[in-house]
């Protein structure tokens, strides 16, 4: 890493100042930074108190320099140095020097290798030491024995100290650094012992699972977590505490979310279990989604065969009832080929039913204002019931706008209300209500006044076919709602209540964070009503809008300053909307651009502006229109 010169000088400096040498060498015994007495100490010559110097080239210099007396085999003696220098030991010495001085010698290793050493020169101490054994003739050897030895234990005992403070130093440091490194984990990460207490945590439980606590330690297992949730998670406890790791996923009975837990040994004298949770509430709903549609192609592969066979069979039937009726039939018989044409049309409807379920589907999330689509749900809901059954709807979602595919939604409630409608007698009253459950998913329920499911719609109401309406029913309608749920990740449930029946829906709880500002929109249509109606959809979310009823006139007012988007019909009189936005493109590149037409996908003029620019299908509603341009805003 590339060194700040300046506090490298200004560290220099500082140890120069120290009145004591000072050397420090890395793991591979060559010189990491010295100070100048150290230098000054022993007449070191530059090359050896330049960082990277060998220590046995320091070593030799010093014993050729005559620093340890008259040693016998240089090489050996120098040999002897590095190895003990390589066990890295803490240590304090006293020796006296050639020159007749006496330093003290104290090391200290490094955590990552390598050593310090700091050298002291005590020749004023040992010579005061001996001035005073030999002038103090009222003390006894014995005691100026003591007085030294405990001189020199005090020096040993404040090297001991120093190196432990040391150690404290960098422990602290090493624990701070790994409390950082967990709080930062997007888990919650914790260790319980044997006796099912938490001993450590890294605060993390309450972000997993809002209504707990995040300072758990010294609580239980079942206390920290909750009766029911403990209750799902002890059998995995208990084995990893006998030594058998586990990963469990569950879904937290107060929460509803996701939860991804392991469990690890704690194979030390200390024993107990680590713990590793994750939310995966999201990668759960995604998961439903895709094998919900891997469920759709599965049986749109197997039924869509048999369904073009019985359509040949059910045209061929009534093409025979066609000619039978030309045919002189006796009395009554007419009635029968009229009832073998409405069994006919009922087995075409069927077909188009199953054909919607196995279908290609997609669900196309936008955002979605909840009070908006209940006002205009609502009407629709309330014309399909009559006037003795009553619709009550209560909205307790906090976030105004959801990202929700409104069209799924809106048919799957509407299902739901005349299912309702069918099994409620006169002066009944079927209840809606809309909250969120813990900010993870939108909770809607629909209540009727009926008689409930019977145990056979309970074990079977979600199933293809089945109905409890008898020749009325096609057994499709909650299958479609179950199809529609599952297909955007979320659940599906019934009950009975004590007044009726109970569906439950819950699908992912996403607040529409991208806001779009308000736009300035050149609205191009040669239909004046069209170009009407999308006009007041575009002034209702917000936006400004001038209309353009040429394409001439379009080419004009796109070069007005502060426009956001061009959005034209694809079929216009002189200039079609694919060439309009080309010309349009060419002048302004960073123009926001966008089509809308009755044109079928497949049709090539659709296909060629698809390539390059959204296209909206008509009938454009507000939603489709708040969703290009949010899109717009969030990117």
């Amino acid at each position: 890493m590339p060194r700040d010169r300046t506090t490298e000088s200004f560290t220099r400096a500082g140890l120069n100042l120290i009145q004591q040498a000072l050397s420090i060498y890395d793991a591979d015994l060559r010189l990491a930074v010295c100070n100048r007495p150290f230098q000054d100490m022993f007449g070191l010559s530059t090359h050896l108190v330049t960082p990277g110097a060998r220590f046995d080239d320091t070593i030799r210099y010093l014993v050729e320099t005559g620093e340890y007396g008259e040693v016998d085999d240089i090489s050996e003696f120098v040999e002897a140095r590095v190895e003990q220098a390589r066990a890295f030991q803490p240590h304090y010495m006293e020796r006296t020097r050639a020159n007749g001085r006496t330093i003290s010698v104290e090391g200290s290793p490094l955590p990552e290798g390598g050593w310090v050493t700091v050298y002291t020169d005590i020749t004023s101490a040992k010579r005061q030491e001996a001035l005073l054994r030999a002038r103090s003739e009222e003390l006894s050897d014995q005691v100026l024995t003591h007085a030294e030895e405990l001189a020199r234990t005090n020096r040993r005992l404040e090297a001991t100290i120093a190196q432990l403070q040391e150690a404290k130093a960098e422990l602290t440091e090493m624990e701070a650094r790994t409390r950082l490194v967990t709080e930062m984990t997007p888990a919650h990460i914790a260790h319980v012992d044997e006796e099912g207490i938490y001993t450590f945590t890294n605060r993390r439980l309450s972000a997993l699972l809002p209504d707990r606590h995040s300072d758990i330690v010294g609580l239980s297992f079942s206390e920290a977590l909750g009766e029911d949730t403990a209750r799902l998670l002890q059998d995995n406890l208990a084995r990893a505490a006998r030594g058998e790791g586990s990963v469990h996923e569950f879904t937290d009975p107060a929460t509803g979310r996701r939860i991804r837990s392991a469990f690890t040994p704690d194979e030390t004298a200390e024993g107990g279990v680590y713990l590793l949770s994750t939310d995966v509430t999201e990668e759960a709903q995604a998961r439903a989604a895709l094998a919900q549609t891997h469920k759709r192609e599965l049986a749109a592969q197997l039924t869509s065969g048999l369904a073009h066979d019985f359509a040949n069979l059910l045209t061929i039937i009534l093409g025979l009832q066609t000619r039978l009726e030309r045919m002189p039939l006796p009395l009554g018989a007419h009635e029968l080929t009229s009832a073998t044409r409405m069994a006919v049309r009922r087995g075409g409807g069927l077909l188009d039913k199953i054909a919607d379920m196995t279908g290609s589907r997609t669900v196309q999330t936008a955002p979605v204002v909840v009070a908006d689509f209940l006002d205009t749900f609502l009407p629709l809901a309330r014309a399909a019931l009559p006037d003795e059954i009553t619709l009550h709807v209560e909205n307790e979602v906090d976030p105004p706008a959801l990202m929700l595919d409104a069209g799924s939604l809106s048919d799957s409630l509407l299902n739901l209300v005349l299912n309702a409608r069918d099994a409620v007698a006169s002066d009944g009253q079927i209840t809606m209500i809309l909250r969120a459950v813990k900010d993870t998913w939108l909770e809607i329920t629909v209540d009727d006044t009926g008689n409930g499911f019977s145990d056979a719609a309970l074990a079977s109401a979600l199933d293809p076919f089945f109905t409890t309406k008898g020749d009325e029913g096609s057994g499709l309608g909650l299958t479609m709602v179950y199809d529609l749920v599952k297909l955007a990740g979320g659940t599906m449930r019934i009950a009975n209540t004590d007044t009726g029946a109970r569906v439950s829906l819950r699908l992912p709880l996403k607040p529409a964070e991208a806001k779009a500002r308000p736009r300035l929109i050149l609205l191009v249509d040669d239909m004046a009503d069209l170009r009407a109606s999308v006009r007041d959809m575009l002034t209702d979310l917000g936006h400004q809008v001038i209309e353009a009823a040429t394409a001439e006139e379009a080419e004009t007012l796109a070069d007005l300053p502060g426009l956001d988007w061009v959005l034209s019909d694809i079929k216009l009189a002189a200039m079609d909307g694919v060439a309009l936005c080309q010309s349009i493109a060419t002048r302004r590149p960073g123009l926001n651009l966008a089509l809308m037409t009755s044109l079928p996908p497949s049709d090539p003029l659709r296909a060629e502006g698809a390539t390059r620019w959204p296209v909206l299908s008509k009938p454009v509603t507000p939603g489709d229109l708040h969703q290009l341009l949010t899109a717009e805003a969030a990117a």
